[in-house]
């Protein structure tokens, strides 16, 4: 047999998600970002699911004020962001600590991230408590044009990520299975 057997609690790492996101939160006066790695598209509209739970600092935010900015971090950032995701909020300000700028949102008090390639302001629609995840739909979405660096990263759940290369197009492929306006 050509496979060797792999513990079922590293599965995971099999099936990670898309791109390592930074999830940002307001919430009275004060902004707030945290990493995430666990996420998922659920469909076009978008709607996203996002998992954290009461452990974490930006937890607190997502419920009390039912919004948050999902911000798409390139390459260039990784080591900044794999940082915001080792400290709280609850101590410390990060876009002050990481020197990252806080941009208004059109639609939600949450901030956009001016250094990101890419930001979507959601809305929380649900929170399922068992297994710690927020249902967001994507009210707006934003990005930087002009940003050079555009290789996103993701997490292999083992402290290793991979980098984004180049694109391929099987569009011909698919022409009849596209959502509308892509």
């Amino acid at each position: 047999m050509p496979f060797s057997e792999l513990p079922i609690e590293k599965a995971f790492m099999l099936v990670e998600p898309g791109p390592v996101l930074l999830v940002t939160t307001r919430s009275g006066e004060r902004n707030n970002i945290m990493t995430v790695t666990w996420h998922m598209v659920v469909d076009f509209t978008p709607t996203i699911a996002l998992t954290t739970g009461p452990w974490n600092y930006s937890y607190r935010a997502l419920m009390s004020e039912k919004e948050c900015v999902l911000a798409v971090p390139t390459v260039d950032l990784a080591e900044k962001t794999v940082a915001i995701g080792d400290c709280s909020g609850s101590e410390v300000d990060k876009f002050q600590k990481f020197g990252l700028t806080p941009l208004p949102a059109t639609g939600v008090k949450a901030p956009l991230i001016a250094e990101c390639l890419a930001c979507l302001e959601c809305r929380v629609t649900d929170y399922l408590e068992r297994p710690g995840i927020f249902i967001l739909e994507g009210t707006r979405a934003w990005i930087d044009p002009d940003r050079k660096e555009r290789r996103t990263f993701h997490a292999n759940g083992d402290g290793t990520f991979s980098v984004d290369g180049g694109t391929i197009s099987l569009r011909n492929l698919m022409k009849d299975k596209l959502p509308p306006g892509v």
